[in-house]
């Protein structure tokens, strides 16, 4: 990973690097690191280690943890901020930091003794961490933009359009650099450059948020990128989700409806501190530089990116620039939320992806075939001819005739559009869109481009890929490999539904059950830590919850649905369960009770919820023209739904409530549960046949799976989903 590779961006612990002198044969505490973190805003970090030897089964029996402001202080255990002194425990993550305050800016370092309960006590080397910004007085720098249309080629209803925005401004560096960072949030998207050089390979940054409650700032370290003398920092603005991907247009329906949050704007604070102790502050104010007259014409998450290379302006970004057409921004209005540093990584390009095959359609028209269903975009080498557009749609799969099938994508575009200045080679890919694709439809050629000129690129929050599965069945094998693909490809800075279409929302009834499989495969606790925030900053004051987090439409997603916000706790349960942290329990148990007494004193009536929005949605129907079956029969009593999943969270809450500190809860909770199990086996269950409801292998499953049927009763139970499966769907998902 690069040096300048975002940092701010903590893991659900801070790892150590490195192991001390020891004899062959002993303890050896390896490394367990990402990257040491830059721009942390939390006041209680924690620590996590891990420990490796030669010998079989040693254990930690106790740790000891030091914390200063210097190295030479650690070294010297001199002016610690913390000293944990020695704690029998064999914990070794999550263990949180509880010595002074700490301070904005300031650098830790920080190392840590283990005991084995082989007689082995080593320090690990040293590791160091830096502090955010953590008052708002901290930051000088204003938000600055445009908040106007300047460019004949907006559109500013229906589909939406909006060029993108370039900012620069130039700056001395007189004297020896001791440190340099730079804190930074650009809305909708931004990319940094210093010298003509950008500083990380993250796309789509800052993670995507409602902004009206919280905006992420990023925050790195810069000095590589500076020059003696004069400098020049350039920032480019995408729209994102800030700047709205359909504005005001009632033909669009209701998702059409988006929220406009505002045009884009920037924050900038670059801090550099020399050797001498004095420092530059470089801030946003109204003395950059700005114009969106450059190349990126158009840039819309739906819709797709165009660029014109005719508005390319060489060296806009490094010294010496000739800005002087170009307007002076602006100071523009804060977002409303909450600035706070992020602490999940930005997305990045994950992988890459290979064409198989270009077949040629018409005379103008050539469908590149990826072999793989991927999401991100399309980088191209290609001969164009000046001022002729070639243009690239994209598509999941081809119609008989082997042109794009498109009719999934609703209202979607899905189009990139690149127009050459001058004639013959050239090299370009998108910065401020994505698409959900295999085929891509080329045209505006006048030759047939060959395989090597396209380059797929995969695109999905930075995080490990922690698991694998193969076996000896080609087609379980397959359905692994297409889980894993459509996984990565909707971790979006939250989960979404779907990477292709007009809706691309954090729907919560998607990850209720799916985060747990998911954690097998990628190490996603950040993501959903993020997300887990999300969805509380959104829950009204009613304490309902909402179906989609962050919230992005401008109808109310408050239903007073039981199913889908159940991904609420069960997202928190399942970072307890497969990750061992119990701080997201924590952070959101009040949150969450208020929740589920909300149910209780509003959707529930004598013991049984009576609300449900969805159903069991989009159940196999009876035939391949439907969606929806409209078999009464099929479907399942929305009711069963929300009262069986509401059980089920009562006794997760009762487990959150002892977790938390808040035993005092239980019993309540448990005395709620068991008289909702009697209402609900009253209501829905045939105790003759083993019977819930109208017989539905969702009914029967998941009385099973809530733990709702009597002991008695469960072979019975299950009988009639085997017999249901067998006999009447021929062994298949029914």
């Amino acid at each position: 990973m690069k040096k300048n590779q975002l940092l701010s961006l903590v893991c659900a612990a801070l790892f150590f690097m490195g192991c001390g002198e020891k004899p062959a044969g002993v303890v050896d505490l390896t490394v367990e690191l990402q990257e040491n973190p830059i721009g942390l805003d939390e006041q209680h970090p924690r620590f996590g280690w891990r420990i490796e030897s030669d010998q079989d089964d040693v254990m930690q029996t106790s740790y000891r943890i030091m914390v200063a402001p210097t190295k030479t202080d650690l070294d010297k255990a001199e002016n610690l901020v913390w000293d944990s002194g020695v704690v029998s425990s064999d914990q070794s993550t999550f263990v949180p930091y509880a010595g002074s305050q700490l301070e904005s800016r300031k650098d830790y370092y920080w190392k840590v003794l283990i005991t084995t309960n082989k007689g082995d006590s080593l320090w690990s080397d040293a590791a160091q961490w830096s502090m955010a910004l953590l008052d708002d007085g901290d930051w000088q720098a204003q938000w600055i933009g445009i908040d106007s249309s300047l460019n004949a080629t907006d559109r500013l209803t229906g589909d939406s359009r909006l060029a993108a925005r370039y900012l620069r401004k130039e700056f001395p560096v007189e004297g020896n650099v001791a440190s340099a960072r730079l804190y930074i949030s650009g809305l909708g998207f931004y990319e940094c450059y210093l010298n003509g050089r950008k500083i990380n390979e993250d796309i789509f940054a800052p993670t995507a948020t409602d902004y009206t409650k919280s905006v992420n700032y990023n925050v790195f370290d810069v000095m590589e990128f500076l020059k003696d003398k004069q400098n020049t920092i350039g920032v480019i603005l995408g729209n994102g989700r800030y700047f709205s991907m359909r504005l005001g247009d009632p033909s669009a329906g209701l998702l059409g409806s988006l929220r406009q949050f505002g045009y884009p704007k920037l924050l900038a604070q670059l801090e550099i501190t020399y050797k001498d102790g004095s420092k530059t502050v470089v801030v946003s104010d109204d003395s950059w530089k700005l114009t969106t007259n450059g190349p990126i014409i158009a840039n819309n998450e739906f819709d797709g990116e165009e660029y014109n290379a005719n508005y390319e302006m060489k060296g806009w970004n490094e010294n010496g620039f000739d800005d002087s057409a170009w307007m002076q921004a602006r100071k523009v209005g804060a977002p409303g939320g909450e600035l706070v540093a992020q602490r999940n990584p930005n997305i990045m390009t994950m992988d890459t992806v290979d064409p198989v095959s270009i077949n040629q359609l018409n005379d103008s028209t050539y469908i590149v075939d990826m072999g793989q269903n991927l999401v991100g975009w399309l980088a191209v080498t290609l001969k164009g001819q000046k001022d002729k557009p070639i243009k690239m749609r994209f598509s999941e799969t081809l119609k008989d005739d082997g042109s794009l099938y498109m009719d999934n994508l609703r209202g979607a575009h899905v189009t990139d559009i690149y127009t050459p200045a001058s004639d013959g080679l050239f090299s370009w890919e998108p910065r401020f869109t994505y698409h959900g694709f295999r085929f891509v439809e080329i045209t505006g050629l006048n030759y047939k481009p060959e395989l090597k000129n396209f380059k797929g690129k995969v695109n999905y929050d930075r995080m490990e890929t922690v698991g694998s599965f193969e076996s000896s069945d080609s087609t379980i094998n397959q359905i692994y490999h297409n889980a894993f693909w459509g996984i990565r490809g909707n971790y979006r800075s939250m989960p979404t539904d779907c990477p292709q279409r007009d809706e691309r929302m954090g729907w919560l009834g998607d990850r209720a059950m799916g985060c747990i499989g998911e954690s097998f495969m990628f190490r996603h606790a950040l993501l959903y830590e993020k997300w887990l925030k999300d969805i509380e900053q959104i829950q009204s004051e009613n304490g309902c919850v909402p179906d989609v987090a962050p919230a992005f439409w401008t109808f109310d997603q408050h239903s007073g649905n039981v199913t889908w916000p159940a991904a609420y706790i069960c997202v928190a349960d399942m970072l307890y369960n497969q990750y061992g942290d119990s701080r997201p329990i924590k952070e959101h148990y009040a949150s969450m009770k208020k929740w589920m007494d909300f149910i209780r004193d509003t959707q529930m009536k004598d013991n049984v919820v009576i609300n449900d929005v969805y159903g069991d949605w989009c159940m196999p129907p009876e035939s391949q023209e439907l969606i929806h079956s409209a078999d009464p029969a099929r479907k399942t009593d929305g009711r069963l739904l929300a009262t069986s999943f509401y059980y089920r969270l009562l006794n997760i809450m009762s487990k959150f409530a002892a977790i938390s500190g808040n035993e005092a809860d239980i019993p309540a909770y448990q005395e709620l549960a068991a008289n909702i199990k009697s209402a609900y086996n009253q209501m829905f269950l045939n105790a003759e046949t083993g019977q819930y409801a109208n017989n539905t292998v969702t009914a029967n499953i998941l009385s099973l799976m809530q733990d709702l049927t009597p002991d008695s009763l469960q072979g019975k139970v299950f009988e009639n989903i085997v017999e249901k499966t067998q006999g009447e769907f021929d062994s298949h998902v029914s």
